[in-house]
């Protein structure tokens, strides 16, 4: 099965936040979508991915507050990704690999979805 083949069947809604925006608002917008991460986009270009571990990490754990600390100052910025010709066996791989739970797809330079290590591990 390919990535392409998984976002039809999943959908292929892409929840983002801005850079600017508090990690309260990140949050906020998780627990309303129900998502474990949203995609940091600068105007259209991804810049980063924000999830529920950064937060538990790099807000709680160091004594921060999630209304005052901004999503750039906790997202990670290096993030991987796949494109919709990927198999699904490689998503897994790496998200094994390199321990995440949620990995961007990405089509000409736009998010175009994103999957979840629940989503992968389903379809295998």
């Amino acid at each position: 099965m390919h990535v392409k083949d998984l976002l039809k069947l999943k959908g292929n809604d892409v929840y983002s936040i801005t850079p600017d925006a508090t990690v309260y608002d990140a949050l906020k917008i998780m627990a309303e979508k129900e998502v474990g991460a949203l995609i940091v986009l600068d105007g259209d270009k991804m810049v980063g991915i924000l999830s529920e571990r950064d937060y538990a990490r790099k807000v709680i754990l160091s004594g921060k507050s999630s209304q005052e600390t901004l999503v750039r100052d906790i997202m990670t910025s290096d993030v991987k990704y796949v494109g919709p010709d990927d198999k699904v066996t490689h998503c897994l791989s790496l998200m094994t690999k390199k321990h995440f739970r949620h990995l961007p797809v990405m089509e000409q330079d736009k998010v175009i979805g994103v999957l979840s290590v629940g989503d992968v591990r389903s379809r295998l």
